[in-house]
């Protein structure tokens, strides 16, 4: 029950980083490019302080997926923000952890993780609670945003995997973001900057520092025990999350097919990642 608590809170501060974007780039607060830098300095900031107050210094957390992790955090973040300027945020959000799934499923597969049939079918079940939701805006999508989306996902699916070796989640996450600082920042200088006002900046300061930094070095604690497996199909509830923070924050109110998919996809989830004993006591 505490990991499932735990992945609760964890599935929360990704879906907030969703809605966080959307209020301030939807709205015009800020910029993609610039939300994505604010946002990643920030987390770097904050993650290194704490590291250093709780360790007394910043201590190299070893090699094990290092690359992996600073390359997955990178090109999520870059493709997670550029593609949002083609695409809303609800369809981004089932594009991106579809492909976490996918990215996620196949590392089960290729490190020998059993993948029981039950958390298949828990799977399935809640893939179609994402097919209900995309359905009406299958058409018309943009090629290059869907793609750049796609390629977020999959630096995500890497950043989790690599995340399960991990002996110091805290450090391990500010050595991300630290390292992750010099290969964004200069690719987002190239593509030119706008002037983001204080609200822009605050959202995306927040994104960084608590819902990504903290969230993510959560993240990482709870990813050995959790495998590779459930860990993708938690990450399937985040949508619907997002949803549900939209229609609080930003009156966005979902109709009956939301409510009809998410039946579906927490559904899923919960069937594929709770243990077995816990569904069959009586």
């Amino acid at each position: 029950m505490r990991l499932f608590l735990l992945t609760a809170l964890t599935m929360a501060a990704f879906a907030a980083n969703s809605v966080l974007n959307r209020w301030g780039v939807g709205r015009g607060y800020i910029g993609a490019v610039e939300f994505a830098c604010i946002r990643l300095v920030a987390g770097a900031l904050v993650l290194a302080m704490l590291v250093l107050w709780q360790r007394g210094g910043l201590a190299w957390p070893g090699v094990t997926g290092r690359l992996a992790g600073v390359l997955g955090l990178s090109v999520y973040l870059v493709g997670f923000s550029l593609a949002y300027l083609g695409l809303d945020a609800g369809t981004g959000a089932l594009v991106l952890f579809g492909m976490v799934q996918v990215t996620m499923f196949a590392g089960a597969f290729v490190t020998g993780e059993a993948v029981p049939a039950r958390r298949w079918a828990g799977a399935g079940l809640a893939l179609g609670g994402l097919a209900l939701i995309a359905a009406p805006a299958e058409a018309g999508l943009p090629p290059g945003p869907l793609l750049l989306m796609a390629l977020a996902g999959m630096g995500w699916g890497f950043y989790s995997l690599a995340g399960r070796g991990a002996t110091d989640p805290l450090a391990a996450t500010a050595w991300n973001f630290l390292l992750s600082v010099p290969l964004v920042l200069p690719l987002a200088v190239g593509l030119g900057f706008d002037r983001p006002d204080a609200t822009g900046i605050a959202l995306a300061v927040v994104s960084g520092a608590v819902t990504s930094g903290m969230g993510y070095a959560l993240w990482y604690v709870i990813l050995p025990t959790l495998g590779a497996a459930r860990a993708g199909v938690a990450q399937l509830s985040v949508p619907i999350l997002a949803a549900l923070g939209g229609a609080v924050l930003l009156t966005e109110v979902p109709g009956l097919r939301f409510w009809a998919a998410a039946v579906l996809v927490l559904g899923g989830v919960a069937w594929a990642s709770l243990p077995y004993r816990s569904l069959t006591r009586r």
